[in-house]
C-alpha cells in the first residue's frame, strides 16, 4: 500500500469479504448456503514496506443485481491514518475472462483506473497494490 507520494503505508488495516468457491457468501442475505468451513471474511495489517497478505481461495461468481453473474471478486476496505472514513474497492483477477462483462467494471470509464482493480497472477498467489491517491491511483467507490 502506497500513500500519494509514493510511500510505502505502515499502519494500515484491510479486510476483505468475499464469497465461496461457489459464489455464495456466508451471509442470511444470500439466501443459499455457503461452504460452512469458509468464513468469506479477513483482516490485515500493513507492514514497515506497505506489504499486506490473504491467503484465500478464489471466490466464485455472485449474481448480480439483474441477477447476471459477476466476474470474481473480493471486496476490499482500507482504514489508515488520515482517512476520516474507509475506503472501499474490488480486487479482480486479471486473468478472468468473465471480467469482460463485469457490469461494476464495464461502469468505470477510464481504463486506467478499470486497471487498477486487477489483480495480477505473480509467484503462489496475485499481487493486488494499492494506492492511496495520485500517479496509478486505485479506484474506490463511494457509497
Amino acid at each position: 500500500m502506497l500513500d500519494g507520494d509514493g510511500a510505502p503505508v505502515d499502519d494500515a488495516v484491510l479486510e476483505i469479504w468475499q464469497a465461496d468457491a461457489e459464489g455464495r457468501y456466508d451471509h442470511p442475505d444470500d439466501g443459499r448456503p455457503a461452504d460452512p468451513r469458509f468464513r468469506g471474511f479477513g483482516r490485515a495489517l500493513t507492514d514497515e514496506a506497505g506489504r499486506y497478505r490473504f491467503v484465500t481461495i478464489r471466490p466464485g461468481r455472485v449474481p448480480g443485481p439483474d441477477g447476471a453473474p459477476q466476474a470474481p471478486h473480493v471486496n476490499l476496505t482500507v482504514f489508515a491514518r488520515g482517512l476520516l472514513k474507509q475506503l472501499t474497492t474490488r480486487i479482480y483477477f486479471a486473468d478472468e475472462p468473465s471480467n469482460q462483462g463485469d457490469p461494476v467494471l464495464a461502469g468505470i470509464a477510464d481504463p486506467a483506473a478499470r486497471n487498477s482493480l486487477l489483480a495480477v497472477r505473480g509467484g503462489a498467489g496475485y499481487r493486488f497494490d494499492v494506492v492511496l491517491q495520485g500517479k496509478g491511483e486505485t479506484a474506490f467507490f463511494d457509497f
